[in-house]
C-alpha cells in the first residue's frame, strides 16, 4: 500500500473513531437525561365512560445521587393522573430507595399498582454489551448484590399502591370498573402464569365492586376494563394475558432498545418481543383476541451502562377513552 493509501485509511479510521466517541458522549451526557413524556390515547373504556388518565412509569434504576431524575419524576404529579402503573426495576443501587422515595412521594394517595423487575431484587453488574445480541441477559449471578425489595414494597404500601405480582385486584375509577392482574419478574422466571386464573376467579368470587355484577359463568353485567401488568414483555406472558381477557397490557424492561439506529429501530430487546414493539403503543394478538400493548422505554439505565442513543428516557401518560 502506498504512503498516500495508508494515510487515507488512517484518516478514515480516525474519523470513524471520532464519530463513535461523539455518539457515545452524546448518549451518555445528553440523551440519557433528556426526560420525555409520551402521550397516547387508548380506546378501551365502555361507551359513555369518562376518560381515565394513567401515568405509566418504569425502569427508574434509581441511585440516590440522581437528583435531576428525581425532580423530573416529581413534576409528573402536576399531570394529576387518576392512576399510576409502575412496571418495575425501580432500584439501581443499594441506596436506591432514597431516590425512589423522593421521586414518588408526591403520588401518595393517587391510586396505583406495581410489579417487580429483576433489578428490584438484584443490583446491577458489569456485562459485555455485545452479549445482548446472543439473547436475554442473565440476572442475579454470583456478583450481584441483593436489594431491599421488602423496604420498596413497604414504601409502595405507604403510597397506597397495590402489589400485582402473580396477583389480581380491582378498583373503580371515574365510574368505570377496572380489573388488574400481573406477574412477578418474567426475566428472572418469577412469573407464575398458572396462578393468574385462580387469582382472577377468587377476585370475581369476592364481588370486588359489591354489586353482584359477576354472574355465575364469569360474564359481567356492567362493562369492566381488564388490564395486565408485567415488567418484562415475554411472549408467553403477553399471550397468557390476552387469553385471560386483557384489553390493555403495560410493560417495561426493554429500555426501548436503549440504543436505537435511526430508520432501523432497536437493536436488541433483552427478551423475545419483536424489535418493532420494543417501545410505544402497539397491538398484541393471540389466537382470536387482541390487546393494546404499551411498552415503556423507561426512565433510567443501569449505572454500569449509562448510555442511550435515539431513545430518550420516558414516562407515558395514557388517556383511556371510550371505544368506538
Amino acid at each position: 500500500m502506498t504512503r498516500l493509501g495508508r494515510s487515507g485509511v488512517a484518516a478514515a479510521l480516525t474519523a470513524v473513531g471520532a464519530v463513535g466517541l461523539g455518539a457515545f458522549a452524546y448518549g451518555a451526557l445528553v440523551e440519557r437525561t433528556r426526560w420525555t413524556l409520551r402521550e397516547v390515547t387508548v380506546p378501551v373504556l365502555p361507551s359513555g365512560a369518562d376518560p381515565i388518565r394513567v401515568l405509566h412509569i418504569s425502569d427508574l434504576h434509581m441511585a440516590p445521587w440522581q437528583r435531576h431524575k428525581q425532580e423530573w419524576v416529581r413534576s409528573l404529579a402536576a399531570l394529576q393522573p387518576d392512576l399510576v402503573v409502575d412496571t418495575g426495576d425501580n432500584l439501581g443501587h443499594a441506596r436506591g430507595l432514597e431516590g425512589v422515595r423522593r421521586a414518588l412521594e408526591p403520588f401518595a394517595g393517587v391510586p396505583g399498582v406495581f410489579v417487580n423487575g429483576s433489578n428490584d431484587y438484584f443490583g446491577p453488574t458489569l456485562k459485555n454489551p455485545f452479549g445482548y445480541f446472543a439473547g436475554p441477559s442473565k440476572v442475579g449471578g454470583s456478583g450481584a448484590s441483593r436489594l431491599d425489595i421488602e423496604a420498596l414494597h413497604a414504601f409502595f404500601a405507604e403510597l397506597g399502591w397495590v402489589d400485582l405480582d402473580n396477583a389480581a385486584a380491582a378498583m373503580e375509577l371515574r365510574g368505570t370498573n377496572l380489573e388488574f392482574f400481573g406477574v412477578d419478574d418474567a426475566h428472572k422466571g418469577f412469573d407464575r402464569l398458572d396462578l393468574i386464573t385462580t387469582a382472577i376467579d377468587e377476585l370475581r368470587e369476592g364481588d370486588p365492586w359489591g354489586d353482584d355484577s359477576w354472574s355465575g359463568d364469569g360474564a359481567e353485567d356492567r362493562p369492566t376494563v381488564t388490564i395486565g401488568v408485567t415488567h418484562a414483555p415475554y411472549r408467553r406472558v403477553l399471550g397468557s394475558f390476552v387469553n385471560h381477557g386483557a384489553q390493555l397490557i403495560l410493560a417495561g424492561h426493554t429500555h426501548g432498545g436503549q440504543v436505537r439506529v435511526p430508520g432501523y429501530g432497536a437493536l436488541v430487546t433483552n427478551c423475545d418481543i419483536p424489535r418493532s414493539q420494543a417501545r410505544g403503543l402497539s397491538l398484541w394478538g393471540h389466537g382470536l383476541h387482541t390487546a393494546y400493548l404499551n411498552v415503556s422505554a423507561g426512565l433510567g439505565t443501569a449505572i454500569t451502562a449509562p448510555v442511550r442513543f435515539a431513545c430518550p428516557p420516558e414516562a407515558t401518560l395514557l388517556t383511556l377513552v371510550a371505544a368506538p
